[in-house]
């Protein structure tokens, strides 16, 4: 068995080629990064694939919630996303994104006037995904290791801070679960990176409210209310900060976002033992 998925009094069964955990639907692993710090981010970047892209974006959704927490500040606030659609880690190059006068260089304000972006830094923290079952394939889980430290290592190289984003199980293969929060916790602790638990959220609904759609057709990808649920957790993960009674709801009905805002508020503190 990989170094991965080692784990203490835990037994391991395989289905279809991927690790699971027998009933368990959280990391065994506890992180050892729980918080950016007093200073949250103000920017950001977010590295991934069509999980991030759906929905018009979550990086957008993000803005809009961060912004909507602080009314007087609207500016202040940019989030930017480079995905590839099935990508991994190894498919982006992490180091062009960083260079000067490109990406980020400049924004659209409410207004739709072209803003141009005169920062010391372009991202304060860059959110990575690697691809859905990367991290737990057999074939795969050694590129997602190898590159988690070469992407950290560029993105502080930057001066930013590495994130990385805890994918969810497909719909019809909940034992996903466990396995990816395992392999996401041990690569965020041996790169000292936060990790937003966006997978152990959507476990965490499904099991509350079943009926609750949090899927595309295609049983990955996310419906607009998974979106939802996974920006809350990545603004409550980025923040420290609770989504709940954010009046962002991204055109989702109140009681249905409100019930996601409060399973991403629980998650990320359960997740981090506060």
């Amino acid at each position: 068995m990989p170094k991965l998925f080692r784990v203490v009094a835990l037994a391991f069964i395989v289905l279809g080629g991927i690790p699971v955990a027998a009933g368990v639907a959280h990391a065994q692993t506890k992180p050892l990064v729980t918080t950016l710090g007093p200073d949250f981010p103000k920017t950001g970047i977010f590295i991934g694939n069509s999980f991030f892209y759906y929905n018009n974006g979550l990086p957008g959704h993000l803005s809009l919630m961060e912004k909507a927490a602080d009314p007087e500040n609207k500016q202040a606030y940019r989030n930017t996303m480079v995905t590839i659609g099935g990508s991994g880690f190894d498919w982006h190059d992490v180091e062009s994104y960083f260079r000067p006068n490109a990406i980020g260089s400049y924004s659209f304000d409410d207004n739709n006037n072209v803003v141009f972006n005169k920062l010391d830094k372009l991202f304060d923290v860059a959110v990575m995904m690697d691809c859905s079952q990367c991290p737990i394939h057999p074939k795969l889980n050694s590129v997602f290791t190898d590159y988690a430290k070469k992407n950290s290592d560029i993105v502080r190289g930057k001066g930013a801070k590495p994130v990385f984003f805890m994918s969810w199980a497909y719909a019809d293969k909940p034992e996903m679960t466990a396995p990816l929060a395992e392999a996401y916790t041990v690569a965020g602790n041996a790169n000292n990176a936060l990790v937003i638990p966006a997978g152990l959220a959507f476990a965490k609904a499904i099991g509350k409210q079943p009926e609750l759609n949090l899927y595309a057709p295609d049983k990955r990808h996310p419906s607009l209310a998974g979106t939802y649920l996974a920006t809350c957790v990545v603004f409550a993960a980025l923040t420290g900060r609770s989504p709940v009674g954010s009046s962002y709801l991204a055109g989702i009905d109140a009681p249905t976002a409100a019930f996601l805002q409060n399973v991403a508020w629980d998650t990320v503190q359960e997740y981090y033992g506060k």
